[in-house]
């Protein structure tokens, strides 16, 4: 019954748990069960370690990955919070409005993250947390969300070319935003960089938003090869701009291509790529930035690599026409 008795009894089943790659609804409710009795007797470095183990879980029990993103202590929450991809929008909405600023940090850098989270923290994020959400091109906003943004970030340069540099950005917030960071002085605001940065930072994502329109002319004219866009948009990190290009090219709308693009699951984007007959050279790109965004490991690009070789793409293209058609990519 002491606590490391408890830490290696639970380190015991997690490894069990996690050998089923597609457990039944009592085997993971037991898990649960198991989880949920010893986590509160655990130190928190226990605590810590194991969500590490269990962040990017999609199997591990809703009740455990809700205690873990919630726990007080941000350290033990923050894989969690980022990672898990069972946690719901309603999860993240509720743990938003109660828990500390580190916590929305977290929260902030998930892969993607819908209007009614980013409406919260938003209203109650302080700083790192403003500029982390503005800089997150997987973060949606509401009109308020944003203009709530705008309104908070008004005396922040640095914040403000967070904002004027994410590649979403419609023409008309994209000249809210311009407006912001030409008109800060060198010198306002409490967390502010020189305005003239952060207007060279709009430009430059200005210039951006040109090339791919420029890019995507020349893919429909067929001057620039699929495998070149992706490869240099991939290495550039450049998210949502090859979402757009993907989307494009496979008829998709440009939230199925981010969507398929940033979520765990290999499988939307390799069925996508592979149908659009993309070398494995240019996938690898693609894996190389899911790398970063999602903290996957080279061993796990190595193996998604080797299974997009072998993919066939007769059958990716039956497979990406009946995801259109139900309208459920990824």
């Amino acid at each position: 019954m002491s606590s490391e008795a408890r830490r290696q009894l639970l380190n015991a089943v997690t490894d069990l748990f996690l050998l089923d790659q597609d457990p039944t609804e009592p085997s993971k409710a037991h898990y649960g069960e198991i989880a949920l009795r010893s986590l509160p007797h655990l130190e928190n470095e226990a605590r810590k370690t194991y969500a590490g183990q269990v962040a990017a879980v999609p199997s591990l029990p809703h009740e455990v990955a809700v205690t873990l993103a919630g726990d007080t202590d941000s350290e033990v929450a923050r894989l969690v919070l980022k990672l898990s991809p069972v946690l719901t929008d309603t999860d993240l909405a509720a743990i938003a409005v109660s828990q500390s600023q580190y916590h929305l940090v977290a929260i902030a850098e998930r892969a993607r993250l819908s209007e009614s989270v980013t409406d919260i923290l938003v209203q109650r994020g302080d700083r790192n947390v403003l500029h982390t959400v503005s800089a997150n091109e997987g973060a949606h906003f509401s009109d308020k969300g944003f203009d709530t943004l705008l309104e908070r970030s008004s005396k922040d340069a640095e914040i403000g070319g967070a904002l004027a540099r994410r590649s979403d950005l419609t023409p008309n917030r994209a000249s809210r935003v311009l407006e912001i960071v030409e008109g800060l002085s060198g010198g306002a605001g409490l967390w502010s960089k020189p305005a003239d940065e952060a207007a060279t930072l709009a430009r430059r994502a200005r210039q951006q938003r040109l090339e791919v329109k420029l890019l995507l002319a020349d893919l429909g004219a067929g001057k620039r090869e699929l495998d070149e866009i992706v490869t240099m948009l991939a290495e550039e990190d450049r998210a949502y701009h090859l979402a757009e290009v993907i989307a494009q090219a496979s008829g998709i709308t440009n939230e199925q291509a981010l969507r398929v693009l940033l979520q765990r699951d290999v499988s939307g984007i390799a069925v996508t790529c592979r149908s659009l007959n993309l070398g494995t050279e240019a996938f690898k790109a693609v894996l190389e930035l899911r790398s970063r965004r999602l903290l996957f490991g080279a061993r796990d690009a190595e193996g998604d690599l080797k299974n997009y070789a072998g993919l066939d793409s007769a059958t990716a293209e039956r497979t990406l026409r009946f995801l259109k058609l139900k309208t459920t990519i990824g």
